[in-house]
């Protein structure tokens, strides 16, 4: 908690907008990577692709990675 003060103190010191809005971006950023809301068709794709991948319905990487070389010779 102490370096939290001694942050806010500093930033209460700061009078350059732009070096704000910048302090600004990077906590939106960190806050945004923290929670993450998803709507319910969004949380419905994500049952079905973890469904899709227990059923095997997949490609593994490797194998679309042929596959694209082989697409990419032929033209």
């Amino acid at each position: 908690m102490e370096l939290k003060k001694i942050l806010i103190q500093r930033i209460t010191e700061i009078n350059d907008e732009q070096f704000l809005k910048a302090i600004r971006t990077i906590l939106d950023t960190k806050i945004e990577s923290e929670v993450m809301l998803l709507s319910e068709g969004q949380k419905l794709e994500i049952q079905e692709s973890r469904k899709e991948v227990v059923d095997g319905k997949f490609v593994d990487q490797s194998e679309l990675e042929a596959e694209f070389g082989k697409w990419l010779k032929e033209k």
